[in-house]
């Protein structure tokens, strides 16, 4: 192929899930069905959030940014796959591309920062519970999320400026059904050297950072839950972080299995897999850790959904 400039270049081709013909209606249907789901339940949990006074907590206002961003992670990937599959087209312009990339970087960094802000807000309860009120005031959840939006608008456009100087041949084909910054840099035609450089150390930096706060956060937790006397009382305090640490082994799970299917394999389909896996089954899945196994929230959700009933 002509190795051009990447402002000659107008489009990539996006090879999918599958060439087969016959598997693109039940692509089509699973996909949209998984879509739709994730949107549902991650609006349920703001709507009963922002709707109970009783959820107006720092726990819960950083649950419903969480489901605010798995919303927003999802629809940037799932719905150009779906139009692609019901047209049966496989091109993505460039400027759409990089659009992708910039996003997908910005949203999985949000929920690595704001797992790590619950680690610590569940942190401050169980272990300073006569000061949590004090330290974790609204002022100071509103700017700890603010503070990981803009580390990760700043991050994602450092990615992005490195990229745009790329070449790609006319024709490149992407390996995946959507556009990912390592699958986009694996295309590319000239060194990407300097690319894979700031990924590593910005990968290890915004991925060790906030792992080990959560870590150090759960060690502290489990200490004082070793030191209380009730295990009514210790079961009650670990309870709160039951649906957190199930998301946190979630994502970190699935971050992993990406991480270790392109490092250890050159194998396409499996590195589709991973990646289906924390792109849209993770934000999928959220909600029903948090609803099912909350009884504040199912709470919340009965009601919102009784009253819905009764109101048709």
């Amino acid at each position: 192929m002509e190795e051009v400039n990447h402002t000659c270049v107008s489009q990539f081709l996006l090879l999918g899930l599958s060439d087969d013909p016959d598997l693109q209606p039940i692509l089509f249907g699973l996909f949209l069905s998984m879509y739709l789901v994730t949107v549902l339940g991650n609006l349920l949990i703001i709507l009963a959030i922002s709707s109970d006074p009783h959820l107006h907590t720092p726990m819960y206002f950083f649950l419903s940014n969480l489901s605010f961003v798995d919303i927003c992670f999802i629809s940037t990937t799932v719905p150009k796959m779906l139009v692609n599959v019901q047209v049966q087209r496989k091109d993505i312009s460039y400027i759409e591309c990089f659009i992708q990339v910039y996003f997908l970087i910005i949203f999985i960094g949000m929920d690595n920062f704001l797992l790590s802000v619950m680690a610590f807000d569940r942190f401050m309860a169980i272990c300073h519970p006569l000061n949590y009120i004090v330290i974790m005031n609204p002022r100071l959840c509103v700017l700890l999320v603010l503070l990981c939006w803009l580390i990760m608008f700043w991050v994602s456009l450092i990615h992005i400026l490195l990229v745009k100087p790329l070449t790609f041949s006319v024709g490149t084909e992407i390996p995946h059904f959507f556009c990912e910054l390592t699958q986009l840099l694996n295309v590319a035609s000239s060194d990407t050297h300097v690319n894979y450089v700031v990924i590593h150390v910005l990968s290890a930096l915004l991925g060790v950072i906030p792992m080990t706060g959560i870590l150090y956060s759960y060690s502290q937790i489990i200490s004082s839950l070793l030191k209380m006397s009730s295990i009514v009382n210790k079961y009650k305090a670990f309870s709160t972080c039951g649906s957190h640490l199930c998301v946190v082994s979630l994502f970190y799970g699935t971050a992993f299995g990406v991480y270790l299917s392109s490092a250890v394999t050159h194998a396409s389909q499996r590195r589709l897999i991973t990646s289906v896996m924390y792109s849209v089954i993770t934000p999928m899945l959220n909600p029903f850790i948090y609803s099912l196994r909350n009884k504040d929230v199912k709470g919340t959700l009965g009601r919102l959904l009784s009253r819905a009933s009764s109101g048709l």
